[in-house]
């Protein structure tokens, strides 16, 4: 039926055992009797990267449509069984996945693999103009309420935009385009979901307290009879060459809070020594307060209100460094931005010393733990494996992977990668009271590339 592997690097001795039904449906159980709660999730290999031109955002409007009824369970009702039965729910879409999840008291178990299997087998059953009609609404609300309408609520889709080329499967962001989101069918909205909401593209994980051989029973009388499909293309090619080769920038002018600088950065693929590598890079470069740029930006030079240096960590493609910097009032672009590569290039040259190496891996290790101690973030973190890298068991062992990394290596992909030619760059300038754009003429050439 499957093999069962233990985690070492203190997580606690976790286990998780794999199983695969008939019809391909993988499932990964997870036994931890410490709460009497039981997490269940389930991830899709469809995200936005799998859309085609002119229907993006199809991955995103089902990730609602699937809370909109299936054949037992009309209109709402997801929602309101779980909740009725004392638990929590939600679901999310990214350019790799779709999962949805509920969090159970133990007893309950049993509905949450119902529900899901409900709508895996049987949205078609429910799936009409009206209910397509109703969930475009709401995705173009959250459209308008998350991205059009806050401040730098842009940012992460420009930037995406400007990393990876015109016509790269991840050029365009989960939320898709207002255009295509009207444009979309009841049909294609159909195709798309017996293409991928089939039991062979998807990992169910179960973890926390529960009883693995009554859980495997109810998978299989739940989920056993909903056939495979076998339509599925594999995504597009996300390979990119290592480096941008120069930068990019684009220039906002709009009513912001305060100047912003931010900076996407060509990293390694998620899934390899060298993106872990990178991840301690940026933790020490800009994760949190005890960071490089933190340091030299908010408490030395007092020129930013924030900075820091995120990551999006991607398989199927170069991930992301996400730099972000909030200016203090009345400081200019290009003075935050030279500073920021004059501690890019001292790192890249120099490296990181062991003290900061000690506190960054600690520090990701603590963020991994957290996110193994819960039920919810467990069962997450095996589906996340098995679906984009064929293994859940790496979820138990991969801080490990984080704390094998050498100073040496975290220097080579600083230097490799950390470098202005191989970023895309957002500068937003606030609209003046006068209604102009504040920076002075003066400063116009001084951030431009030589």
């Amino acid at each position: 039926m499957g093999h069962t592997a233990t985690a070492q690097a203190g997580s606690g001795g976790l286990t998780a055992t794999e199983h695969r039904l008939a019809n391909g449906l993988r499932v990964v159980l997870s036994e931890d009797h410490l709460t009497p709660v039981a997490a269940v999730c389930l991830w899709y290999d469809v995200g936005s990267r799998h859309e085609v031109k002119g229907r993006t955002g199809l991955a995103h409007l089902f990730e609602h449509l699937m809370f909109q009824g299936s054949a037992s369970v009309p209109g709402n009702g997801h929602f309101e069984l779980v909740q009725g039965a004392g638990g929590s729910l939600n679901g999310t879409t990214s350019f790799e996945r779709t999962n949805y999840f509920e969090t159970m008291p133990t007893h309950q178990l049993e509905l949450a693999l119902w529900l899901e299997a409900d709508r895996m087998g049987s949205l078609l059953a429910a799936l009409d103009d009206e209910s397509m009609e109703n969930q475009r609404d709401v995705v173009k609300n959250e459209r308008r309420q998350r991205y059009d309408n806050v401040p730098y609520g842009t940012a992460f889709e420009r930037l995406t935009a400007l990393a990876y080329p015109a016509g790269h499967p991840y050029h365009h962001t989960p939320i898709g385009s207002m255009a295509d989101l009207d444009a979309a069918s009841l049909e294609d909205a159909r195709t798309f979901f017996r293409t991928y909401y089939a039991p062979n593209n998807a990992v169910l994980s179960v973890v926390g307290d529960i009883d693995p051989e009554q859980t495997l029973a109810w998978v299989e009388k739940y989920f056993g009879t909903i056939p495979a499909h076998d339509g599925k293309q594999p995504p597009r090619d996300g390979s990119l060459p290592d480096t941008i080769g120069e930068q990019l920038r684009e220039e906002i002018v709009e009513e912001v809070p305060a100047r912003a600088l931010m900076a996407a950065y060509r990293l390694p693929h998620d899934g390899t020594r060298e993106c872990d590598a990178a991840d301690v890079a940026l933790t020490i470069l800009g994760g949190g307060e005890s960071s490089l740029l933190h340091n030299r930006l908010v408490r030395r030079d007092q020129t930013a209100v924030a900075a820091g240096f995120g990551m999006l960590r991607l398989a199927g493609a170069p991930s992301l460094g996400w730099l972000d910097v909030k200016t203090s009032s009345g400081v200019e672009i290009p003075a935050i931005e030279a500073a920021v590569d004059e501690e890019l290039a001292r790192f890249a040259a120099e490296g990181p010393t062991a003290e900061e190496m000690e506190r960054a891996q600690a520090q990701l290790e603590r963020e991994w733990l957290d996110r193994l101690s819960t039920v919810a973030g467990r069962a997450d973190e095996l589906c996340r494996f098995a679906v984009l890298f064929g293994d859940p068991q790496l979820a138990l062992t991969a801080v490990q992977r984080v704390l094998d990394i050498t100073a040496e290596e975290v220097q080579a992909v600083a230097a490799a990668r950390l470098r202005p030619d191989n970023r895309a760059v957002l500068v937003y300038e606030p609209i003046a009271a006068d209604g102009s754009d504040q920076h002075d003429e003066s400063d116009e050439n001084e951030g431009a590339e030589q």
